[in-house]
C-alpha cells in the first residue's frame, strides 16, 4: 500500500465516518475527565469486555476519543471550583481558577478548550509526520536525562513562591518528604509510613490531588460562603456568546505560545512513564520563565492557562508513538489499547506499520478527527458550565467533598484513600490560612518519588558516583538550559527594573 497524500486524505474521511462512536465517545470522556479521580484509562478497564466485542478499529477510536476528550475535560472543575481532575491537570488552576473568581469562567474554558484542541491538533499532525524519528527519543532519555528534566518541573517550586520564597521553599520541601514515604528503591525498607501497609507504595496521588485542591477550597468556601463576589455573580450571569468569542481571540493570537508549549508536551509523552503532569509542570515554568509579565502568572493571566493545557494535551499523541512504533505502551491508556490490539491478533510496533498501516496511521487519525470534532461539541458549551460557579455553596460544597472521596477511593478501591484525602485536605486549608501554597506541596508529592527513582537508577549504575550527571552529552545540554531558565527570570528581571528608571 502506498503512503501518500491520497492515503491520509481517504484515512481522514474514513474515520470521520465513524462519527458516531467519536461523539458519544467524547461526552463520555468529558464526563469522565471532570469526575476527580476517574480517569480515561479506569474507564476503558470498566469497559473492556465491550472494546472485545467491538470490531478492533471501531474500539481503537472509541479508546482514542475517550483518551483525548477526558484529558480535554480535566481542566473543566480545576479552573471552575480549583479541582484538577486528573494530575495532569494539576497546573491548569494556578492561572484558570483565579479567572473564574473574577467572574471570566467562561472565558477561562474557552481559552482551555481552544488551547487543548490546537495543541492536539499540531502534536497530533506532527506525530503522523515523524513517528520514526520521535520514537527514537526514548532512546536517548535515560535516567540522567529524566533526572534533568524532573529538576525542570521541581525548579516551579521556585516560580510559585516568588512572593515568599520561604515560605514557597518549606512548602516544597514538605511535598518532597511527603513523596518520599514507602518503600525506598534500593532494598524496600519502609519510610514514613507510621504502620500502614497502604502507604507502603508511597503516598496514592489522587487523594493527594483532590485534598490538596478540592478539600481545602470546599473548607474555604463553606468559611466564606461564596465562590464568587455580587459583583462576579452579576459578571457570570450577564455574560453571553461574546466571552466565549472573546477567549477563542485571545488563543488565537497566542498561537505561537501554543505551539511550543505543546511540542513540550509531544517530546516529553514519548518518553515512556514521564506523563502529562510533568508535561503541564514544566510547560507552566518555562511559560513563566519566558514571559515578560512573570509576576502576572497566578492571578488569572492567559498564558498561564494556556501552556499547560496545550502541553497536557500535547502528550496524547505523544504517548501512543512508542506503541506504535516500537511495540512499548508510554502509558496507561496505551498499555490497555496494546491489550487489546494483542487480543484481536493485530501486531504492534515495525509489523503493524507494513502489515495494517491503515490501523497504525488511523489511530492518530482518531486522534486528529476527535480533536477536530471537540471543537464543535465541547466549545459551546462553556457558557452554560461557567454557571456551576453560581450554585450556591450549601448545596456545591458538600458535593464538591462527596465526589472528591468517592474520586479518592475509586483508583485502589480503598476506604484509607478516602481517610486520607480528608487529612490532605486539612493539611491544605492549614497552609492557604497561614499562607503557604498547595501548588508548591503538590509538585513535591507528584515529582519527588520519580526524581529519587532515577536518581537512584544512575547512581546504581555509576557504582555511586554522582559524576554520572554529567557523564551524557544530551544531559550536559539540558542542565545548560536548567541553568539559564533558572538565572533569566532574574536578568529579565534586572533589566525591566534598569529600563524603568530610564
Amino acid at each position: 500500500m502506498d503512503i501518500n497524500l491520497a492515503f491520509f486524505v481517504e484515512l481522514f474521511f474514513h474515520v470521520l465516518g465513524m462519527w458516531w462512536v467519536i461523539v458519544p465517545s467524547i461526552l463520555l470522556g468529558l464526563v469522565v475527565g471532570a469526575i476527580p479521580g476517574f480517569s480515561a484509562a479506569n474507564t476503558i478497564i470498566i469497559l473492556l469486555p465491550l472494546t472485545f466485542l467491538m470490531d478492533v478499529e471501531v474500539g481503537l477510536v472509541f479508546m482514542i476519543a475517550l483518551y483525548c476528550s477526558s484529558r480535554l475535560g480535566a481542566g473543566i472543575p480545576a479552573i471552575l471550583v480549583n479541582i484538577p481532575g486528573t494530575a495532569g491537570a494539576a497546573a491548569t488552576p494556578l492561572d484558570g481558577y483565579p479567572m473564574a473568581k473574577q467572574g471570566l469562567g467562561q472565558r477561562a474554558l474557552s481559552i482551555s478548550f481552544v488551547s487543548s484542541i490546537i495543541g492536539g491538533v499540531l502534536t497530533t499532525v506532527l506525530a503522523l509526520v515523524t513517528m520514526p524519528w520521535l520514537a527514537r527519543v526514548g532512546f536517548y532519555m535515560h535516567s540522567v536525562e529524566m533526572i534533568v528534566v524532573m529538576l525542570f518541573g521541581i525548579s516551579l517550586i521556585a516560580s510559585v513562591a516568588a512572593k515568599d520564597m520561604i515560605k514557597g521553599l518549606i512548602a516544597g520541601f514538605f511535598g518532597l518528604m511527603i513523596g518520599s514515604i514507602g518503600a525506598d528503591h534500593v532494598y524496600a525498607t519502609p519510610r514514613g509510613t507510621m504502620g500502614f501497609l497502604e502507604l507502603y507504595d508511597g503516598v496514592p496521588l489522587i487523594p493527594a490531588l483532590v485534598g490538596l485542591f478540592a478539600i481545602s477550597e470546599a473548607f474555604l468556601v463553606i468559611e466564606k460562603g461564596t465562590f464568587l463576589s455580587k459583583t462576579n455573580v452579576q459578571n457570570v450571569d450577564n455574560a453571553s456568546w461574546k466571552e466565549t468569542i472573546i477567549g477563542v481571540r485571545i488563543t488565537l493570537k497566542r498561537w505561537y505560545h501554543i505551539t511550543w508549549t505543546s511540542m513540550i508536551g509531544l517530546i516529553i509523552g514519548v518518553i515512556p512513564g514521564a506523563g502529562a503532569a510533568i508535561a503541564s509542570f514544566v510547560a507552566y515554568q518555562q511559560s513563566r520563565t519566558f514571559s515578560k509579565t512573570p509576576e502576572a502568572y497566578g492571578t488569572g493571566h492567559y498564558e498561564g492557562l494556556i501552556a499547560p493545557e496545550a502541553a497536557n494535551n500535547g502528550v496524547t499523541a505523544g504517548t501512543l508513538i512508542p506503541l506504535m512504533v516500537l511495540g512499548i505502551p508510554g502509558g496507561a491508556t496505551a498499555a490497555i489499547m496494546m491489550v487489546v490490539m494483542q487480543y484481536q491478533g493485530v501486531p504492534t510496533g515495525p509489523r503493524l506499520f507494513t502489515e495494517r498501516p491503515e490501523l497504525g496511521y488511523g489511530v492518530f487519525m482518531a486522534m486528529l478527527v476527535t480533536y477536530l470534532l471537540m471543537a464543535f461539541t465541547i466549545l459551546p458549551m462553556s457558557r452554560y458550565m461557567s454557571r456551576v460557579t453560581m450554585v450556591s455553596t450549601t448545596y456545591m460544597s458538600p458535593i464538591i467533598i462527596a465526589f472528591t472521596l468517592v474520586g479518592s477511593f475509586v483508583p485502589r478501591e480503598y476506604m484509607f484513600d478516602m481517610y486520607l484525602a480528608f487529612a490532605f485536605g486539612i493539611i491544605g486549608y492549614i497552609a492557604r490560612k497561614t499562607g503557604y501554597h498547595v501548588a508548591a506541596i503538590l509538585i513535591g508529592v507528584i515529582l519527588g518519588p520519580l526524581l529519587e527513582q532515577y536518581m537512584l537508577r544512575a547512581l546504581k549504575m555509576s557504582d555511586g558516583d554522582p559524576m554520572v550527571l554529567f557523564s551524557s552529552s544530551l544531559g550536559n545540554m539540558l542542565w545548560a538550559a536548567l541553568v539559564i531558565t533558572l538565572i533569566l527570570p532574574a536578568f529579565f528581571k534586572r533589566r525591566r527594573q534598569s529600563k524603568a528608571v530610564e
